[in-house]
């Protein structure tokens, strides 16, 4: 077990929103202020190439909790409807233009295990402070007993529908703060029981809005005379989609302000967390993890937004690249940075491996445990591990020195050299002297989705364009689940 106690270890996993792996301090950031999250860092174990599982919330966050690819669970695109029940809605809450797409609550996850009820059959308490987004977000499951949640997926930072107690209501106050705190509370309860407790706290930060009124002052002021050469300006990528706020010049600093902003907030957040775990005497006993759900581009490529910032959906490693960083004192050797390839898809099995529990699935799931990887044990390969990512048609297979990015059924497709082209500006699809790296990859492709999908569920058929999922997949019945605005 991980610990002298042979107690099965606490685990609180942070999860942000949209926070590409480039917005951190610790990973050469030089202007974005986090100096919490680079404690964690240097107290852990930081991973340099951990992809999402999909380029958007929903699909990532439901493929870290059941250890699926969306072609196995079915959640395509984030969540636009299902999120509540709104006939339940108080009417002040009910008649706001943000639930307009909504109709009955969905549990995009019925039926599929996730690692929550796992943890919760072997006696964990389990808690959720902050945002679900995979349906049904008003009322606790998924081995959850404690619930405090965001009514849709995203909110107003500084107005949010939040779920407390089974209700919905529209708050006055920050919601970063709303999080931390509920989380900081459970912490406390914990902290009198003799029991091993698991908590989620998925932070809204850093999702849009980005204006100015949203975040407070003193976290925004720290930012107005930053020259955000972190962020490329670079012209609007001609494929750019309405999906996210973007602007150039003077808009470009407001919106980068509020995005630097929004992060400083959280990792205070953060740093409060892991001094109450510190000051409980929990640390040692715990293990911390900090995620994005997907990768995030701020100019990048020319683009705001992740793979629905463009249609043609993208897989541009800006987008599919999330934070990672992974501590258990005394457990997980301090101050490394690791570059082996690791994906979201991988967290199932490590959290069960490193928590002590066996699983055998009633499915074959692709990830593979990186818990030894973790603890610095020898003999843990993971240097040939090959990453695939999809969104919708959208399919991506990513190796140490190439990526392939398949767009069923007609094109484009993408071919980069990662190590004369790291930032994927060439695309060598066309190149003949790259031809038999191509049909490898290509063929590689094919064959690990051909052994993962469900037919059922299969998102090659989905009309997946960025714009929100609605209902869930059938056969069939695709086009009824994914509509334009």
């Amino acid at each position: 077990m991980p610990d002298s106690k042979n107690k099965k270890p606490n685990i609180v996993f942070i999860l942000a929103d949209d926070m590409g792996a480039w917005a951190l301090g610790c990973a050469g950031n030089d202007e974005i202020r986090t100096p919490n999250l680079d404690r964690l860092a240097a107290e852990g174990v930081r991973f340099d190439n951990f992809f999402c599982a999909s380029p958007v919330c929903s699909p990532a966050r439901a493929s870290i909790v059941t250890g699926r690819i969306p072609s196995q669970h079915g959640v395509h695109d984030w969540i636009r409807s299902g999120n509540v029940n709104k006939s339940e809605l108080e009417e002040d809450v009910g008649s706001s233009k943000v639930f307009s797409d909504e109709r009955v609550a969905i549990d995009y996850l019925e039926g599929q295990t996730t690692y929550t009820e796992l943890l919760a059959q072997a006696n964990y308490t389990c808690a959720l402070s902050g945002k679900w987004h995979l349906g049904n977000n008003a009322v606790p499951h998924k081995g959850f007993d404690h619930w405090f949640s965001i009514a849709r997926g995203g909110c107003s930072y500084m107005k949010p529908d939040i779920v407390k107690d089974g209700k919905i209501s529209i708050e006055e106050g920050y919601i970063t703060d709303f999080i931390t705190e509920h989380a900081l509370q459970f912490l406390s309860e914990m902290a009198r029981e003799d029991k091993p407790f698991y908590l989620s706290v998925h932070y809204t930060a850093p999702h849009s809005p980005w204006e100015r009124s949203e975040h407070p002052e003193e976290y925004v002021a720290l930012y107005d005379d930053c020259p955000f050469h972190s962020a490329p300006e670079m012209p609007l990528h001609p494929d750019q989609s309405r999906t996210c706020p973007y602007g150039v010049g003077e808009k470009r600093k407001e919106l980068l302000k509020g995005y630097y902003a929004s992060i400083t907030a959280m990792d205070a957040g953060i740093g409060r967390i892991m001094d109450q775990l510190e000051q409980l005497g929990m640390q040692d006993n715990c293990l911390v993890i900090f995620m994005g759900d997907n990768g995030m581009n701020m100019g990048h490529h020319g683009i705001w937004g992740k793979g629905n910032g463009t249609f043609p959906l993208n897989m541009f490693d800006t987008s599919v690249k999330v934070p990672a960083i992974f501590r258990h004192t005394g457990v997980i050797p301090a101050g490394q940075v690791r570059t082996e390839l690791l994906s979201q898809y991988d967290v199932f099995p490590t959290l069960l491996d490193f928590a002590g529990l066996e699983h055998n699935p009633e499915t074959e799931l692709p990830g593979i445990s990186f818990a030894g990887l973790l603890r610095g044990e020898s003999g843990s390969d993971h240097e040939n591990i090959v990453i695939y990512d999809e969104y919708g048609p959208v399919r991506m297979i990513r190796t140490k020195d190439w990526k392939y990015v398949h767009r069923y059924p007609y094109g484009p497709h993408e071919l980069y050299d990662l190590n004369h082209d790291p930032n994927e500006d060439i695309n060598k699809i066309g190149d003949p002297q790259c031809e038999d790296v191509l049909h490898s990859l290509r063929f590689r492709l094919g064959e690990w989705f051909g052994k993962y999908v469900n037919p059922d569920k299969d998102g090659v058929y989905a009309p997946v364009k960025g714009f929100g999922q609605l209902g869930p997949v059938s056969p069939g019945k695709s086009e009824e689940s994914f509509k334009d605005f």
